[in-house]
């Protein structure tokens, strides 16, 4: 999977709104609609775009509580607590980092008494030994 710098910004646009039009983006970025096409469908047959999702305006969901929830997992229960954490709608994303956290988890719910409780889940969770949770209190950027 060899990524141009063609590839990269296309990339780019497709990150800023993913139904945006290939005669939109081909003007953007200064190419023909059927290299933007093509471009596009390689991307996708050869893996480097994984599918199309929908970002939410902050606004729809500014009275809601995001935190970033750091976990730490005993030996050999990754792969169950990553199953038991995907089954978790509130869990927006999942990052496997360094340091003395093995996970760090995105959760989004209505109220701080349902990001206790969701904390409260995850910490319940086999194989979970401890977590630490960081409450977002606003987004300067997000791409």
């Amino acid at each position: 999977m060899k990524i141009t710098a063609s590839d990269q910004q296309l990339l780019t646009v497709l990150r800023e709104n993913a139904r945006a039009s290939t005669a939109e983006i081909a003007r953007r970025l200064k190419l023909s609609r059927t290299t933007v096409q093509s471009r596009i469908e390689r991307l996708e047959r050869e893996g480097v775009i994984g599918g199309y999702t929908v970002r939410v305006n902050d606004a729809a969901e500014r009275s809601h509580i995001r935190a970033h929830i750091m976990i730490t997992v005993l030996p050999k229960q990754m792969a169950a607590v990553v199953e038991a954490l995907r089954a978790m709608p509130e869990v927006r994303a999942l990052h496997s980092v360094s340091g003395p956290f093995d996970l760090m988890a995105m959760g989004v719910v209505p109220t701080a008494a349902e990001m206790d409780e969701l904390t409260d889940r995850i910490g319940a969770i086999d194989g979970v030994e401890r977590t630490t949770s960081s409450i977002i209190l606003s987004a300067k950027f997000e791409r």
